[in-house]
């Protein structure tokens, strides 16, 4: 299983961006549920979003993301994005993608937004956000 995320870049407060964690190595259609977990300098990883796709695809939000964030993803790419709008210089930090096979069905959002729910990791990419 191999993750790969894609799109980090300078960007400007203001502005957007759109994050992508391609995956290999597996059936896309076995994915439980996959989420975004940013890491600022000296921060713990903290899930801004998931999407359930044993639900249909539903998706979840950390309230402090919540109309900023967007995330979506593509079967026929087996691929996850993440569309960031309106960024912040605190959204600088490096962004990790992580997908699960387990099945998840009824979890609320703060389960679906912990990164112990995650077994399979990309290395990440940097967001940086210029004031």
């Amino acid at each position: 299983v191999q993750l790969v995320e894609s799109g980090g870049r300078l960007a400007q407060a203001g502005g957007s961006l759109k994050l992508s964690c391609t995956g290999s190595g597996f059936s896309f259609a076995d994915v439980g549920s996959a989420a975004w977990f940013p890491q600022a300098p000296g921060k713990a990883r903290e899930g801004i979003s998931s999407i359930n796709l044993n639900e249909g695809g539903r998706r979840y939000y950390a309230d402090t993301m919540r109309g900023r964030v967007a995330i979506s993803a593509d079967d026929a790419k087996s691929t996850i994005s993440l569309e960031m709008n309106t960024l912040k210089p605190d959204d600088t930090a490096v962004y990790f993608c992580a997908m699960t096979f387990n099945f998840n069905l009824g979890v609320g959002r703060q389960a679906m937004i912990h990164p112990g729910r995650y077994q399979h990791w990309g290395r990440g990419v940097q967001v940086t956000v210029s004031s």
